[in-house]
Formats: structure tokens, sequence, C-alpha cells
């Protein structure tokens, strides 16, 4: 086979064995598990993992309180009631944002209030933000997604003027920087997600971040059924978490390295922007640089949305398409729309996504990333004629 042509026109594949698997081996994970086996930690209710890492999340975030808990989503749940959101309350949120949110607002009996995004990086736009509230509205949920980030400083200005709380969720964003701040430290509560693709992974897990000690208070008596949390992070997750978090300053700076590779090799690629500019590059922000997001432009690329991941990942490159914009399919009953949301239309059909794994590996590999992109747009002719 001809290493030329595309895997899907009976090429090589630019990366035979695929993308890399996450997580990637780690000696320090595996021997903080071991030990956590040996002094049988891992098999205790109250050990001495969960409450250590709630320290050391505190401790990297500078804040006063940090509280684990059983997922990123529960996370969010509990900041939501933390900030006592319940029926018939109004929650401000992008209407390009993860579905869970969404449907933890109706599971509160709350109203999702749609915002509609930034067309240069699909976060939440923060100039939309006032007409928005009502004296209905309680809270604001700000989510930094695909490499982008939300302009934090400008959301919390509005929001203190008219008392209105805000959840930061930095699932997609641990170790970013957001206007000097570590991401998740600007809102009232902040949550993180260890789920298996997360930056910082133990398989399933959250935790929530407070500078508010009411707020703390309120989240941890919520987790809690008297003496016993009823849906806690386990002491082998938290063995696991705590030497991931201390390289994640570390890592950050990695992938912040090989992006910027990355992204300067596909330059010269129509039809594959990244999202970014202008909040996002500008020296305030910094990402974490986990699903690596762009705007994809079928017509200037020459393929489909569909075909162009589907090649790529025949390509051994993990492409996926974006999230499925919150408006879209579902009954207007649901929510209350803030005008036409067209950018975050824009981003339910154009968004692609570069799975993180291969930015933590070598130079090289990033390489190839942009070697299969020129490889396929070459062949995109071919690709789009029938068998």
């Amino acid at each position: 086979m001809s290493s030329e042509l595309p895997a899907l026109l009976g090429g090589t594949p630019t990366r035979p064995d695929g993308p890399p698997a996450w997580p990637l081996p780690d000696p320090d994970v595996q021997a903080a598990v071991a030990r956590a086996m040996a002094s049988g930690a891992w098999g205790q209710y109250h050990g001495e993992h969960v409450c250590a890492l709630e320290e050391e999340l505190a401790a990297f975030h500078d804040v006063p309180h940090a509280l684990a808990c059983a997922s990123g989503t529960l996370a969010v749940e509990a900041a939501l009631r933390a900030l006592r959101v319940g029926a018939g309350d109004e929650v401000v949120m992008a209407a390009y944002d993860y579905e869970s949110n969404f449907l933890t607002l109706h599971a509160l009996g709350a109203k999702p209030v749609l915002l509609d995004v930034h067309a240069h990086n699909w976060q939440l736009d923060e100039t939309k933000l006032e007409a928005a509230i009502t004296p209905l509205t309680k809270a604001v949920i700000c989510s930094h997604l695909h490499g982008g980030l939300v302009h934090m400083r400008a959301v919390m200005e509005i929001a203190r003027r008219y008392n209105v709380g805000v959840v930061e969720d930095a699932a997609q964003a641990p170790g970013a920087t957001v206007d000097g701040k570590p991401a998740g430290t600007w809102g009232d509560v902040g949550t993180l997600s260890f789920g298996g693709s997360k930056l910082l992974t133990a398989g399933r897990g959250g935790a929530l971040l407070f500078t508010d000690a009411q707020f703390h208070q309120r989240a941890k008596t919520w987790l809690h059924r008297g003496l016993q949390q009823w849906a806690p992070l386990s002491e082998l997750q938290a063995a696991a978490l705590r030497p991931q978090l201390r390289k994640l300053s570390a890592a950050t700076a990695h992938r912040a390295t090989r992006a910027t590779t990355l992204l300067t090799a596909l330059q010269p690629t129509p039809g594959l922007s990244p999202l970014g500019a202008p909040f996002s590059v500008r020296s305030e922000g910094a990402s974490a640089y986990y699903k690596l997001g762009f705007q994809y432009d079928p017509r200037a690329f020459g393929l489909s949305r569909e075909l162009f991941v589907k090649a790529l990942r025949a390509e051994g490159i993990a492409f996926d398409v974006g999230f499925k914009a919150l408006h879209v399919g579902r009954s207007p009953s649901r929510f209350r729309a803030l005008g036409e949301l067209a950018h975050a239309t824009d981003a339910h059909d154009n968004c692609v996504m570069l799975h993180h794994p291969v930015l933590s590996g070598a130079t090289s590999d990033v390489q190839q990333v942009a070697d299969a992109v020129a490889k396929v747009y070459r062949y995109r002719d071919e690709l789009t004629r029938p068998a």
C-alpha cells in the first residue's frame, strides 16, 4: 500500500497503531496506587488520600476550600444547590455547552436561558449576558470548552451588579489560566471533572472549588447523609489523582508547546481554523488544551465534516465532531433563548475536535497530525468520488 494515499483510499495510515491511548502510562500513578493497595487505604471509607487531595486542590488553585465528589456532573449540581438554585429559577448558560449541565438544570426544576457564543471561539458571549438577566435569574454557568476560555472578569462584573451567582465549570480546563487566575476560581463555585478522558483522570470523579465558606458548607451538607457522603470519590481514585495534580503545570506547559507547533504546521490549511482570538490568545489567558477545537468550513476544505472526521480517524488521528448545541432538536418550552443563537448553531454544525493525548507526546506526534490533514486535503476530490 502507498503511504501517499489516504487510508480510506487504500493507503497506509499515518499512525498505523492509531492515536495514543489515555491515560498515558505513569509510573508515579502506578506507585501511588500500589502504596494505597499495600496500606489498605484503597478499601477505607475515610483514609488519607481524599482529604489530602482536597487540600492539594485548594492549594493548587489558591482557594481556601475544595470538595471531592463522584463526578463532574454531580459537582455542577452541588454547585448550583450551594447557590440555592431551585424550581422556578432561571440559569443563564451558553447555547453551545455540555448537555449534562442543561439537563442538571431541569433536574433542579430550573429553566435554562440560552445565550449565544462568540463567533471567534464559540465560548459564552459575555457582551450578551446583561440582556439575559431578569428578576428570575439566579445563576450563570460558564464552561471553558475545546481550548477556548470564557472572559470571566467581565462575567463576574455583570453578575455582581445583579447579585447573580456564577458556576465556573473548568472540566475541560484544569491547569488553564483565565485573566491571571486558575480556571475554576473566578466563579462563586468552580467545578472540575476527573472523567476517563480528562486531563486529570480517575476514570470518574469530580471536585468543587470555593472561596466562600458558606457555599462550601452548603455543598458539603447536601453531599452528606449524616456522617456519610453518599456520592464520594474513593480513596483509590484520590491516590491516583494526587501525582497527576503535582505534574499538571508541567503537563499544561508541554501541551501548550505542542499545540503551538501543531497550529503553526496547520496554518496553510483552508477551512480549518483553531478556536481562539481574541480573548483566549490574550496574555491574560493560557489554555489547558483539552479536546483542541477547530472551526471547520466544509466548503473551503472540500469535504463534509463527517467525511473529514472519518478520513482522519482512518489515518489514526483522533478527530471528532463537537457537541450538539442545546437548542437544536429540543422543544422551545425547555429553555428560553436570547436571540437567534446563530453562532451556537454554527458551532453545532462546524466544530471538530482533536483529542488531547497526542499533545502530550513528541514534536513528531503532532507533525503526524498535520501530515495526515495535509494528505486528506490533497486527496479531497478523490475522497468525494463514488466508490
